[in-house]
């Protein structure tokens, strides 16, 4: 049976890109045909690797920022954009993909106003609930990453799932803990936090029994300015550390001893899971959704009130003091992940949702 796939631009770096890649690679792995479409194509190269049976199609062969602004040239171009053009777009999906069991949309381009009787239609909701939006009840199952919502999903929408993100595989190696690197990776965006995380460091460091320990930073985007700005402005250019997205992203979990996360909201936190897999021990601000579903206050690590710069930075030195603090909790983050975020876990429940449509469809 055919799956086909949707994200808006699987050639950048981020928590979508790679769920997409996880779930297409498993999925392919148990049997399907797995196709992915993305709409659009910034970089040449990927940033995660797709298995090479697995059809990989742009259905515009430019990034996204681009074809918007062709579409700003003129009024008409516009009032077509806003209104006609994802109702063309549905239906040149419906024609190309009639032979599909299944459509998983990872992506705000695609909704299914028109369907194929023998297709099922699911849309990954990749951030917590902001708003109803009367688009997604064209899909005939919405999928959320964590239960603390469900309830407010339900209210909205029918037929919601709760299927969490998982991780390929949980690697053998862990961190020994003993390196002084605390570790954050993300987009520099402002969902991420990262100007609240050079606040939090500046009250770290402010202990000079720690003042030989560094924040590692890795990620790209658009507030990078800000961000080295407000370090150098707050002196901080000697403890705080600045990386680009790297593929080999195991030796930064593996040199850190802590991992910390600081974002505003989430849908669920990819990150943060794969740095418990290595061992890591991890604070984050309590949001919604994420945090509480893969840290385990006080035995994995901390979950502090949003925005209490403060206390995150008091619990923050506490781990960094306490290298036995840190073993047994980055004991617990590992095992937690391998039994709530794996794939052995997590695929499963993909089989029966799919496998509950497909009796839906062919059986009535």
């Amino acid at each position: 049976m055919k799956i086909l796939l949707t994200i808006n631009d699987i050639t950048l770096t981020g928590g979508a890109e790679r769920v997409v890649t996880n779930l297409a690679n498993s999925l392919y792995d148990i049997g399907y045909d797995v196709e992915i479409l993305s709409f659009f194509r910034t970089n040449d190269i990927l940033p995660y690797k797709i298995n090479d049976n697995i059809k990989l199609s742009f259905w515009y062969n430019l990034s996204e920022s681009s074809h918007k602004e062709k579409f700003l040239k003129s009024q008409i171009l516009k009032i077509y954009y806003k209104n006609i053009h994802k109702i063309a777009l549905s239906i040149q999906l419906y024609n190309r993909y009639f032979d599909c069991c299944a459509i998983i949309a990872s992506c705000s381009i695609y909704m299914p106003l028109f369907k194929n009787k023998n297709t099922i239609y699911i849309k990954i909701m990749h951030l917590n609930f902001n708003t109803f939006n009367k688009r997604n009840s064209y899909f005939d199952n919405i999928v959320i990453l964590s239960s603390r919502e469900l309830t407010l999903w339900q209210h909205y929408y029918n037929n919601v799932e709760v299927i969490p993100n998982f991780l390929p595989f949980i690697p053998d190696k862990s961190s020994n803990l003993d390196s002084k690197i605390v570790l954050s990776i993300g987009r520099f965006s402002y969902q991420k936090g990262f100007l609240r995380l050079i606040d939090i460091w500046k009250q770290v460091i402010q202990d000079k029994n720690l003042r030989d320990w560094k924040l590692c930073i890795i990620g790209d985007g658009e507030l990078k300015i800000d961000i080295k700005n407000k370090i150098h402005m707050l002196n901080l250019q000697d403890s705080i550390i600045l990386k680009p997205f790297t593929n080999d992203i195991e030796i930064e979990y593996l040199q850190a001893s802590i991992y910390v996360m600081t974002s505003y909201f989430e849908g669920f936190g990819m990150v943060l899971a794969e740095s418990a897999s290595y061992g890591l021990p991890s604070i984050a601000f309590d949001i919604n959704t994420g945090p509480s579903d893969i840290i385990e206050d006080n035995v994995s690590g901390y979950l502090i009130e949003d925005d209490n710069i403060e206390d995150f930075a008091f619990k923050l030195r506490i781990l960094m003091n306490d290298g036995c603090l840190r073993s047994r909790f980055g004991n617990n983050a590992k095992q937690l992940i391998k039994q709530k975020f794996s794939k052995e876990v997590i695929m499963p429940l993909w089989e029966a949702i799919l496998r509950k449509n497909h009796k839906r469809v062919y059986f009535g």
